[in-house]
């Protein structure tokens, strides 16, 4: 397997890092892969193993605000903007892969992000895959919080708080969960604009999951503290097209983290060659 790094400079000015890994022998097809909140690309690695042995080349970068790409952490001045760091992901898979059919695999945050991109842009692939995505989060947030939240985003979007969130609850793997908490590109802070964005961008999916022009690949752990997985299931329960749907009995919200990790990338890899032309 190879692997590698680039970088490319925003529209307003920001360096993010991506990187790839691809295999030695010939490719498949390619993976554009969208990180959670609070973490990054390189936590991916095992991924890429996997998808590298099965002859698919992965291509990931770290969010703005997030891992070695600048911006404030947890940070975004529009969904729009992000919308466009994904776009420029997949023109860097487009000139590295030319004619190998492109799959967008979002996690997390980064689910709610590649479901609205198929949704609003409505680009040439060949599937789009989400795994845990925020579709609506597992638990309800303080009604005071919500509401300071779209206050604040109005009078000052950029500013952060922490997310509370219980990283226990990432995976039954206490490694991982220790890797997590040691691991200085990983962060716990949330901006008002990226909050409100994500939550009404989530509620949009939703809306219109009717309209998912692509082939997709849902996946949810049923015990997910953190996403919905019911929301999961009423989003390709909407999808008029070839759509499959797998909830993982007892699995926390890394899906591709717990010790079950071998069957989902398993499930992945199949999904891909089923959906991979000849």
């Amino acid at each position: 397997m190879k692997h590698f790094e680039f970088e490319w400079q925003t529209a307003d000015g920001l360096q993010l890092f991506a990187q790839g890994w691809q295999p030695e022998a010939a490719i498949q097809g390619v993976v554009c892969l969208v990180h959670g909140l609070g973490e990054h690309s390189g936590r991916y690695a095992q991924v890429a193993a996997a998808l590298s042995q099965a002859g698919y080349a992965l291509l990931a970068f770290d969010l703005r605000g997030h891992g070695k790409s600048q911006g404030q952490r947890g940070h975004t001045p529009s969904y729009e903007a992000l919308m466009d760091d994904i776009a420029h992901l997949l023109e860097e898979a487009r000139k590295r892969f030319p004619d190998q059919p492109c799959f967008l695999y979002g996690f997390s945050m980064g689910g709610n992000l590649v479901l609205n991109y198929a949704l609003r842009h409505r680009p040439q692939l060949a599937g789009v895959i989400a795994t845990s995505p925020w579709l609506r989060l597992a638990f309800e947030p303080p009604a005071w919080k919500v509401t300071l939240a779209k206050i604040m985003n109005n009078l000052w979007p950029a500013f952060s708080t922490l997310t509370g969130l219980d990283i226990n609850a990432v995976s039954h793997d206490p490694e991982v969960v220790q890797n997590y908490n040691n691991d200085p590109l990983t962060h716990g802070r949330i901006s008002v604009r990226l909050f409100v964005s994500i939550s009404q961008a989530a509620q949009s999916a939703l809306q219109h999951a009717a309209q998912f022009p692509l082939p997709l690949l849902l996946m949810h752990g049923s015990a997910d503290r953190i996403a919905s997985a019911e929301a999961s299931r009423q989003f390709a329960d909407c999808v008029p097209g070839d759509c499959t749907f797998k909830l993982w009995q007892g699995l926390y919200h890394e899906i591709h983290n717990e010790p079950e990790q071998q069957e989902v990338l398993d499930s992945i890899i199949t999904w891909l060659q089923a959906h991979t032309p000849p």
